[in-house]
Formats: structure tokens, C-alpha cells, sequence
């Protein structure tokens, strides 16, 4: 009996682990095979300059997109931007673009998902080519002061915001703060200023990437600047391209950018650039850009051509050797003030927006592809 019971428990024990494994061979192969999804680098800059929107938005204006109400910062996510340009004053009348403004601007940026690029014109108001003014608070410093409020400044906002681009001034083409970092007058106080700034963001933040922007793209001024400012530590380098003052073929921004990018080891992006969707007009302030002759051949000012122009931009800078992105200007600038005869907007037909506050066909020029 002992032995029938033995006998009948090892056959129903090699019975189970039978079924047991059948099992499992049916559910491995049942099992649905997980293919892991294909991750596109994104690594591409395109990106928005979108200084004017607080102040915009403090006015009570309504942007809409495909008819419905949508904040700007959503429009351009959805449509594939992923860094948005802010500009930053030192004490600027009014407040807007100061440090308080442009820190909540880049928490909503960063909050949105989006990366912060800070353009820090070292001034109070514009800086330029033409115009690179020393701000009010720095004006009677010595040159080792002014060196010393450079650093302290830069380590704030960078405890502030924390970019991760960070330009050391804007458009910089004769220096900065002038008139002791004047690059053509004073070359070696420029160059000090320059890294002074430079030190103390790799120092501060040295996960930041660092540009030096020029205005052009001009072969020989390019060369000329950029062979000026070799011994400063940075990244990037920015090139502002508006058709009316800087030439109609693109096949020169191109060839720039080659060319910068194999000389100086860096890599190039278009920093500024803007095209219109209308010569026509929403106020009575005068357009930078309104007669035809301004235009580039090939892409008119409708929203089809301004989608094309810009298209263009970002197929030439990631086409180059060197080319790591592009940044549309004023896109949010329409005329909103209230005396739209003495403060509109001289940018409001190359903004992103028709004069409804409609979103136009050229947001679809951020798309990763």
C-alpha cells in the first residue's frame, strides 16, 4: 500500500510539474513582445524671444490659437519650440525686463518645460551696435569696480534664474558698457569684462553654456570681431540676420556659419531673426520692415512666406556643419499700447500673431523636423 501510495504521489507530482511548465511555455509565448519607444536627440535650439510678453499681457491682450484662447508659452510647446529668449535690464525705467520680471518669466518658461536663454544687455535700456550704455548705477565706477559689479551682477541672476544660456551682453559688435568696454577704444578693458563675466559663470554655473552675439553675418566682420574676442571662454556663437540690414542671400548665413564654426571651434546659432506676414499696418507707427524692396526673393510678405522664410532659416543652420540653432525675434510684439500713434509696435507685422492675435502659419516652423 505504501508503495502504491508512492508510486501514485510521483506520478501526480511529474503530472503537475508538467502542466506547470506547458504553462509557462504558453504564456512566454503568448506574452507581447515590448518594443521600447525610439527617442529622437532634441538637441536642436528653437527657440522664441518673448521679452514684451508680461508687459503684453499685463495690458489684458488675448492671443488665440485655431480660435481658442491659449497662452503663448503653450502654443509655442505644442508647436515643437523648446527655448524661450528673454531679454534682462539692470534697472530699467518702468521695471519691465528687470531681474524681478525676468525671474518669474523664466520660472513660467521652465515650469512649461521649456529651457531659459538670457540675453543680459549689461544696461538699462537697449544695447546694440549703435548704443551700449553703461547702466546709471555703474556710470562712475572705476574700471576694477565696474570688473567687480560685473561678477556680483552676473552671480545674482545666475542664483536667481539659472539659465542654461546665458549671453554676455547683446549685439556686441564694438563691446560692451561703454565707454571703458568699448571694443575698438578700449579692446583690452573689453576683453577683460568679457571674461570676468565668463569666469564667473563657469565658476557660478558652469553647467550654463555661453554665447557672444554679433549683429550680421557679414564674412569679414564676423571674422574680424570673433579673431577679437578668441581668448574669452564660451560656447556659442550668436548671429542676429534681418534681411533689410543684413543681405538677402542666405546662401551667405550659411557659408558664415561654416566658416565661424571650422575657425573658432564653436558652434553658431541664428540668435535673431524675424520676417513679415503683411507690409500692411495696426497703428500708426512706422514698420522697420514695409515696402516690397525690403523682402527677400522667394518668400513674400504673406503668412505662407513668412512660414517659408523661417522654415528656410532652420533647414540652412541645421544643413551646416557647425549650425546648432535659431531664434525667432519679437514674435510676441504687437501693437497693444494704448497711443497707438506715438507707442505701437514697429515689429507688429513680423510678429507671430495677425492683428487679431490670431496664432499664424508660422508656428509650425518649430516643429523638431
Amino acid at each position: 500500500m505504501k508503495k502504491i501510495f508512492t508510486l501514485l504521489s510521483l506520478s501526480i507530482l511529474v503530472s503537475l510539474q508538467f502542466a506547470c511548465s506547458s504553462s509557462d511555455s504558453s504564456d512566454s509565448t503568448e506574452a507581447p513582445v515590448v518594443v521600447p519607444p525610439v527617442v529622437v536627440a532634441d538637441d536642436f535650439i528653437r527657440a522664441a524671444d518673448i521679452s514684451f510678453l508680461p508687459e503684453i499681457e499685463t495690458a489684458g491682450v488675448v492671443f488665440t490659437n485655431n480660435g481658442k484662447t491659449e497662452d503663448m508659452l503653450t502654443t509655442l510647446k505644442n508647436a515643437g519650440c523648446n527655448t524661450i529668449r528673454i531679454r534682462l535690464w539692470k534697472n530699467p525705467a518702468g521695471g519691465h525686463s528687470g531681474l524681478a520680471e525676468v525671474k518669474t518669466l523664466a520660472a513660467r518658461v521652465k515650469k512649461a518645460g521649456l529651457k531659459v536663454w538670457l540675453t543680459v544687455h549689461y544696461s538699462d535700456d537697449w544695447a546694440d551696435p549703435a548704443v551700449q550704455t553703461t547702466p546709471e548705477e555703474w556710470k562712475n565706477l572705476s574700471f576694477t569696480d565696474l570688473k567687480t559689479a560685473v561678477a556680483v551682477y552676473t552671480t545674482t541672476i545666475l542664483t536667481d534664474i539659472n539659465p542654461d544660456i546665458i549671453q554676455i551682453g547683446n549685439e556686441i559688435n564694438s563691446g560692451l558698457l561703454w565707454p571703458q568696454g568699448h571694443l575698438i577704444n578700449q579692446e583690452a578693458q573689453c576683453i577683460d569684462l568679457l571674461k570676468t563675466a565668463s569666469a564667473t559663470i563657469r565658476s557660478k554655473a558652469p553647467k550654463t553654456k555661453i554665447m557672444i552675439h554679433y549683429a550680421g553675418v557679414s564674412a569679414s566682420d564676423t571674422d574680424w570681431f570673433f579673431n577679437k574676442v578668441k581668448s574669452v571662454d564660451y560656447d556659442y556663437i550668436g548671429l542676429s540676420y534681418y534681411p533689410i540690414w543684413h543681405g538677402k542671400d542666405l546662401t551667405v548665413v550659411k557659408s558664415t556659419i561654416d566658416a565661424l564654426g571650422s575657425k573658432f571651434s564653436k558652434k553658431v546659432l541664428i540668435a535673431e531673426t524675424a520676417y513679415p506676414f503683411t507690409l500692411g499696418y495696426d497703428d500708426w507707427t512706422d514698420n522697420i520692415v514695409g515696402a516690397d524692396n525690403q523682402l527677400v526673393s522667394g518668400y513674400p510678405a504673406t503668412p505662407a512666406g513668412q512660414k517659408s522664410f523661417v522654415l528656410a532659416i532652420k533647414d540652412l543652420v541645421k544643413t551646416s556643419k557647425s549650425g546648432i540653432g535659431f531664434a525667432y525675434w519679437g514674435g510676441e510684439w504687437i501693437s497693444f499700447k494704448g497711443d497707438q500713434a506715438k507707442n505701437g509696435s514697429t515689429f507688429e507685422n513680423q510678429a507671430l500673431y495677425d492683428f487679431n492675435n490670431k496664432a499664424l502659419p508660422v508656428f509650425e516652423a518649430f516643429s523638431l523636423n
